[in-house]
């Protein structure tokens, strides 16, 4: 098999794909045969060791994939040899051949295509995980999602949306714009806006009728979350999933006790019980609403798995919008 190997962490350019022995699954694993692999903006930070999580070297990185089960190992019941699966962990999907645990493997749609299958898991397992199980987001809510035309920000205004909710996508432009509303957003607000401190909040009181936000579900960290705190309204709850900006910012306490705020930690776990049945109830939830076509990858590039350099370097240089897919 070909798979891109990271035997010490460094620069992204640095690493190259490695022929290897083909997997043999374990007790408990399977083997995938990848048709399309998707890139996530945690992989570039996974490679050069800038992720909270830093697996053993070497290792392969990805987080998604799918093709067909070439191989199962014992007690395996899940998947057998021929189904179509996409897998979604911390680790392993830039190969041509995935080995990885049968509790992170799903089988897919019928409707649904390889590329679809690649581009769904990590994105969308946190939209609901974050959205539902740690924000405890609900039906007739105002919620605003930053980073709103990455992966999981699409994710989320479609999930927000097909669980009526109410949507607003902060982007940087008018193409980024267009494109949250073109899936589930139902207003945009500018986070480029000069003095974002001010901006953001009036942006949002101007198309909430001066009430401000149920729940920020934040991707970006540093100014914008410092600007988003300010645009939620008392009572309202801010939801922290990620450092896009870089840096991690800090909260004032007696800001949320004079507006009753709360702040949430959202990673993709919630915690608390069996996180694999928790995962599964998700999916098998997500998979209906792509059946029913409320959910919907955006995939605004596909590229041979040979040009993986440019497609993370697309990712660290903030240029895209939706997914990348890769095809071996």
């Amino acid at each position: 098999m070909r798979a891109l190997v990271v035997e010490e962490f460094a620069p992204f350019e640095t690493h190259a794909l490695q022929d290897l022995s083909d997997p043999e699954p374990g007790p408990g694993e399977v083997v995938i045969e990848a048709r399309a692999m998707a890139l996530n903006f945690p992989d570039v930070l996974m490679v050069e060791g800038r992720y909270q999580h830093k697996p053993d070297r070497p290792f392969i990185p990805g987080f998604d994939a799918a093709g067909v089960i070439a191989a199962v190992g014992e007690g395996v019941s899940r998947v057998e040899p021929g189904d179509r699966a996409l897998t979604s962990r911390g680790q392993g999907a830039f190969a041509t051949m995935i080995c990885a645990p049968e509790t992170a493997v799903w089988r897919m749609p019928d409707a649904m295509s390889f590329e679809d299958g690649a581009a769904f898991g990590l994105v969308y397992l946190t939209a609901y995980m974050s959205m539902i199980e740690n924000a405890k987001a609900l039906p007739g809510e105002t919620v605003l999602v930053t980073g709103a035309s990455g992966g999981v920000g699409l994710a989320m205004l479609q999930f927000g949306a097909a669980k009526a909710m109410r949507m607003i996508g902060g982007v940087t432009s008018d193409e980024k714009a267009a494109l949250a509303r073109a899936n589930g957003a139902e207003a945009t607000v500018d986070l480029a806006a000069e003095n974002l401190r001010d901006a953001l909040r009036d942006q949002v009181y101007a198309v909430t009728e001066g009430a401000g936000v149920d729940l920020v579900m934040d991707m970006v960290g540093g100014d914008v979350f410092d600007a988003a705190l300010r645009a939620i309204r008392p009572g309202g709850r801010i939801a922290i999933v990620g450092f896009a900006s870089d840096r991690i910012p800090l909260i004032k306490a007696n800001y949320l006790l004079v507006k009753r705020l709360t702040a949430v930690g959202s990673p993709l776990t919630s915690g608390h019980g069996d996180t694999t049945a928790l995962k599964d109830r998700a999916m098998a939830e997500l998979f209906q609403l792509y059946e029913t076509g409320k959910l919907k990858p955006v995939i605004s590039e596909r590229l041979a798995f040979e040009d993986w350099r440019d497609a993370l370097r697309r990712f660290k240089e903030r240029k895209v919008t939706g997914k990348i897919v890769m095809v071996p």
